[in-house]
Protein backbone atom coordinates (compact mmCIF):
# COMPACT_ATOMS: atom_id res chain seq x y z
CA UNK A 1 0.00 0.00 0.00
CA UNK A 2 1.50 3.34 -0.96
CA UNK A 3 2.19 5.96 1.68
CA UNK A 4 -0.64 8.28 0.59
CA UNK A 5 -3.30 5.58 0.50
CA UNK A 6 -2.78 4.88 4.20
CA UNK A 7 -5.73 5.73 6.40
CA UNK A 8 -5.03 8.75 8.60
CA UNK A 9 -5.67 8.40 12.32
CA UNK A 10 -5.73 10.98 15.11
CA UNK A 11 -5.23 9.90 18.73
CA UNK A 12 -6.91 11.84 21.52
CA UNK A 13 -5.81 10.93 25.06
CA UNK A 14 -4.49 12.98 27.95
CA UNK A 15 -1.96 10.25 28.82
CA UNK A 16 1.13 10.43 26.64
CA UNK A 17 1.88 6.82 27.61
CA UNK A 18 -1.42 5.67 26.03
CA UNK A 19 -0.89 7.84 22.94
CA UNK A 20 2.58 6.34 22.45
CA UNK A 21 1.32 2.75 22.71
CA UNK A 22 -1.54 3.41 20.28
CA UNK A 23 0.80 5.20 17.89
CA UNK A 24 3.19 2.23 17.89
CA UNK A 25 0.37 -0.23 17.19
CA UNK A 26 -1.18 1.89 14.43
CA UNK A 27 2.05 2.93 12.73
CA UNK A 28 3.07 -0.71 12.60
CA UNK A 29 0.31 -1.53 10.12
CA UNK A 30 0.60 -1.18 6.37
CA UNK A 31 -2.83 0.46 6.06
CA UNK A 32 -2.83 3.25 8.64
CA UNK A 33 -0.68 5.94 10.21
CA UNK A 34 -1.03 8.43 13.04
CA UNK A 35 -1.20 11.97 11.66
CA UNK A 36 -1.94 13.84 14.88
CA UNK A 37 -2.24 13.63 18.64
CA UNK A 38 -4.25 15.70 21.10
CA UNK A 39 -4.21 15.70 24.91
CA UNK A 40 -7.69 17.18 25.43
CA UNK A 41 -10.96 17.90 23.65
CA UNK A 42 -10.16 21.45 22.62
CA UNK A 43 -6.88 20.40 21.00
CA UNK A 44 -8.71 17.51 19.35
CA UNK A 45 -11.29 19.80 17.72
CA UNK A 46 -8.66 22.22 16.38
CA UNK A 47 -6.57 19.34 15.07
CA UNK A 48 -9.58 17.62 13.51
CA UNK A 49 -10.40 20.76 11.51
CA UNK A 50 -6.83 20.93 10.25
CA UNK A 51 -6.17 17.25 9.58
CA UNK A 52 -9.58 15.80 8.64
CA UNK A 53 -8.40 12.32 9.73
CA UNK A 54 -10.12 9.11 8.57
CA UNK A 55 -10.52 7.93 12.15
CA UNK A 56 -10.17 9.31 15.68
CA UNK A 57 -9.45 7.32 18.84
CA UNK A 58 -11.02 9.18 21.75
CA UNK A 59 -10.31 8.93 25.45
CA UNK A 60 -13.41 9.84 27.49
CA UNK A 61 -11.95 11.22 30.70
CA UNK A 62 -9.70 14.20 29.95
CA UNK A 63 -9.04 17.63 31.44
CA UNK A 64 -10.41 20.82 29.81
CA UNK A 65 -13.00 19.08 27.62
CA UNK A 66 -13.98 15.44 28.00
CA UNK A 67 -14.49 12.86 25.28
CA UNK A 68 -18.30 12.94 25.18
CA UNK A 69 -18.47 16.69 24.49
CA UNK A 70 -15.62 16.39 22.02
CA UNK A 71 -17.40 13.60 20.13
CA UNK A 72 -20.51 15.80 19.95
CA UNK A 73 -18.53 18.74 18.61
CA UNK A 74 -16.68 16.69 16.01
CA UNK A 75 -19.88 15.00 14.78
CA UNK A 76 -21.52 18.44 14.53
CA UNK A 77 -18.65 19.54 12.28
CA UNK A 78 -18.49 16.31 10.32
CA UNK A 79 -21.44 13.88 10.32
CA UNK A 80 -19.26 11.22 8.69
CA UNK A 81 -16.54 11.30 11.37
CA UNK A 82 -15.36 7.87 12.52
CA UNK A 83 -14.65 7.90 16.24
CA UNK A 84 -13.55 4.95 18.36
CA UNK A 85 -13.67 5.37 22.12
CA UNK A 86 -10.71 4.14 24.18
CA UNK A 87 -11.84 3.75 27.77
CA UNK A 88 -10.97 2.08 31.03
CA UNK A 89 -12.93 -0.65 32.72
CA UNK A 90 -15.82 0.72 34.74
CA UNK A 91 -16.71 3.47 32.25
CA UNK A 92 -19.57 1.53 30.61
CA UNK A 93 -22.10 4.35 31.15
CA UNK A 94 -19.77 6.82 29.45
CA UNK A 95 -19.13 4.39 26.60
CA UNK A 96 -22.89 4.00 26.01
CA UNK A 97 -23.28 7.78 26.10
CA UNK A 98 -20.44 8.12 23.57
CA UNK A 99 -22.16 5.59 21.28
CA UNK A 100 -25.38 7.63 21.46
CA UNK A 101 -23.42 10.72 20.48
CA UNK A 102 -21.96 8.98 17.43
CA UNK A 103 -18.92 6.91 18.44
CA UNK A 104 -18.68 3.82 16.21
CA UNK A 105 -16.98 1.36 18.55
CA UNK A 106 -14.78 1.13 21.61
CA UNK A 107 -11.50 -0.31 22.78
CA UNK A 108 -11.12 -1.15 26.44
CA UNK A 109 -8.00 -0.22 28.42
CA UNK A 110 -5.73 -1.94 29.15
CA UNK A 111 -5.86 -3.02 25.52
CA UNK A 112 -4.15 -5.73 23.52
CA UNK A 113 -2.60 -4.91 20.14
CA UNK A 114 -4.91 -7.33 18.32
CA UNK A 115 -7.99 -5.73 19.89
CA UNK A 116 -6.93 -2.27 18.74
CA UNK A 117 -6.21 -3.51 15.22
CA UNK A 118 -9.43 -5.52 14.98
CA UNK A 119 -11.57 -2.51 15.83
CA UNK A 120 -9.62 -0.11 13.61
CA UNK A 121 -9.70 -2.52 10.66
CA UNK A 122 -13.41 -3.18 11.11
CA UNK A 123 -14.24 0.55 11.09
CA UNK A 124 -11.75 1.77 8.48
CA UNK A 125 -11.64 -1.02 5.96
CA UNK A 126 -15.29 -1.87 5.49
Amino acid sequence: MSKNSKKRIMIVDDAMFTRNILKKIIDNTDYSEVVGEAANGNEAIELYKKLKPDLVTMDLVMPVKGGIETIEDIIKMDKTALIVVVSALGQEALVLEAAKKGAKDFIQKPFKNEQVLDVIKRILLK
